[in-house]
């Protein structure tokens, strides 16, 4: 590889970086729905067909954005979870890890998580990516079951399975009795967790609880105990700062 070839392929990582920097900062101000590249182009000082040779379209631009993204909160959550502790410690620390993320990022978590923008239709490269925390939780949840730390429910769920046989074949087939339903009670973990951030991000927790980070333990460990994962609430984290309001009170 010679000097050259080098410092092309230097220059184009940091224009592409560019690229997706201001196209982040377009999301917070117009909203990803009116994402264009021209718009970026012209935020760069650049010419539109400029930048089609970096991103063909806007579409493919939102899809790198949404990549980075589900990247960036994967590598958060699997970082956290990575610490000498039992399966419960170690998920509530990611979980935290996934909320202060998305405090100093809302506009991101917000294109993963947030309303869908009308005529995108995402590729399967997105995932991959898109799956990192499901899988992580996952994992823990095998791990606490596999080493003797995961209760039985108390009452079974009612009526058949409820998760498609494609989710089930993923993570080896259904559990025996009596946790037969623990794949079902284990997405009750993952939605919590959106939706508990997501309440927070978009203002809907705004005078309802007098302590976002200590409710959102709560939430935790009240999703872990519905699966029977034992979680100890953890010591309080600092609140982080966050580059938006998003809807947060103060």
């Amino acid at each position: 590889m010679t000097a050259s070839h080098t410092a092309r392929q230097l220059a184009r990582a940091e224009l592409t970086r560019a690229i997706k920097e201001a196209a982040t900062r377009r999301l917070a101000e117009t909203g990803a729905a009116a994402l264009s590249l021209r718009a970026v182009a012209r935020d760069l000082g650049l010419a539109s067909s400029a930048l089609y040779r970096y991103f063909p379209s806007r579409d493919a631009l939102l899809t790198a954005l949404i990549v980075d993204a589900f990247n960036a909160l994967g590598a958060a959550a699997e970082s956290a979870a990575a610490v000498p502790a039992d399966p419960g410690a170690r998920w509530l620390a990611a979980c935290r890890a996934v909320r202060q993320w998305a405090l100093v990022h809302p506009h991101e978590f917000a294109l993963v998580y947030g309303s869908p923008v009308p005529g995108y239709r995402a590729p399967t490269d997105t995932v991959d990516p898109a799956t990192r925390i499901t899988r992580l939780m996952a994992g823990l949840v095998v791990e606490a079951h596999a080493s003797g730390l995961l209760r039985p429910p108390a009452q079974p769920l009612p009526g058949p399975g409820l998760v498609v046989q494609e989710v089930l074949d993923s993570v080896g087939g259904a559990p025996a009795e009596p946790y037969a339903d623990l794949v079902e009670r284990s997405l009750t973990l993952w939605i919590s967790l959106i939706g508990t951030i997501s309440f927070e991000l978009f203002g809907h927790l705004n005078k309802v609880v007098t302590d976002y980070s200590a409710y959102f333990d709560a939430a935790m460990i009240v999703a872990g105990e519905a699966i029977g994962l034992r979680i100890l609430a953890l010591p309080p984290v600092r609140q982080p700062t966050t580059s938006s309001s998003a809807g947060q009170a103060p």
